[in-house]
């Protein structure tokens, strides 16, 4: 088949690669535009980009996906499907070109999860599971017909940077499937039900602030599906402290006027909270690099 895929992030690239490395054509590639970084503005690609120019694929980069150009170029590809993983919302002007149609590839079990970060929610959330759904495109985000679903277990100490990367992998080879099942005409579409259906929201900073009244388990998952970014932190004599990795330690209750009391030994650093404590182990003061408790307790003490 005759692609175009439509993709920013590292999260893509392996999608890309399995395309690339199967019997289909990449015919056009599109990403985001171009940025300015850094002190001397310099201007940096998307990681889907760099990739694409490696690889010697045509590469589009679009301000505003309703532009004639734009719209007129995807045209004269004449391409049986678009692929879209980590990318934009499609207008209906683009994602209604291809005879085929469009999919997406969503890192959650759809309808579960619709929205920005389904991965960071899954772990917040303490789900035991998640995986990743590809559906046909359609007006309202997230809601289009799912073609396929593939589970992945989210283990006890699975971090949004584990569990990212499984995703991503995971997401490459179902995306090549349903590459495969769409050219063969078998696919059985699934209606999503909306009774089932959950958001999964922007990160901002207020989400990412641990609030020492919430039990240790809760507060553990919020450090988990947030590590290592934009990662859960907390303020202490007016600084701010990010924690990259922490443990559950359910054994210790205290009186509540005990919460969010620090303890520290050796090489220990404990914190109260409404059920249990968390030992944190590694973690950031702020304008410090990263560094374990241990590192920071040399020099260091709350």
């Amino acid at each position: 088949m005759k692609i175009v895929f439509m993709g920013t992030p590292e999260f893509a690239i392996p999608s890309l690669q399995k395309i690339l490395d199967s019997k289909h054509e990449v015919a056009l590639v599109v990403s985001a535009p171009d940025k300015e970084r850094g002190r001397g503005r310099q201007v940096s690609y998307t990681p889907v980009k760099e990739f694409a120019i490696k690889n010697n694929l045509e590469v589009l980069t679009p301000v505003t996906l309703k532009d004639e150009e734009f719209i007129s170029r995807l045209k004269d590809v004449e391409a049986d499907l678009f692929v879209v993983v980590a990318f934009r919302i499609l207008p209906k002007e683009v994602y209604s070109i291809p005879k085929h149609g469009s999919f997406n590839l969503h890192g959650s079990l759809l309808p579960k999860y619709r929205g920005a970060a389904p991965i960071q929610w899954s772990i917040i959330n303490g789900d035991k599971e998640t995986g990743v759904t590809t559906f046909f495109l359609e007006d309202k985000v997230d809601t289009g017909n799912i073609i396929l679903r593939e589970q992945l277990k989210i283990d006890d100490e699975d971090n949004l940077g584990s569990v990212y990367e499984k995703l991503m992998n995971l997401g490459a080879d179902t995306v090549l499937k349903t590459i495969d099942l769409i050219e063969s005409g078998e696919v059985e579409l699934l209606k999503q039900n909306e009774t089932l259906a959950s958001p999964a929201p922007k990160i901002t900073k207020e989400i990412c602030k641990i609030d020492w009244n919430q039990p240790a388990e809760k507060i553990h998952n919020l450090i988990r599906g947030l590590s290592p970014y934009p990662c859960a932190f907390f303020k202490y004599n007016g600084k701010s402290y990010k924690v990259y990795k922490a443990h559950l330690d359910k054994s210790q209750n205290k009186p509540a006027d005990e919460i969010g009391k620090i303890s520290q030994m050796k090489s220990e650093i404990f914190v109260q909270t409404s059920e249990g404590r968390i030992q944190l182990l590694e973690i950031q003061p702020e304008g410090r690099k990263r560094m374990s408790a241990e590192e920071f307790l040399r020099g260091n003490k709350f």
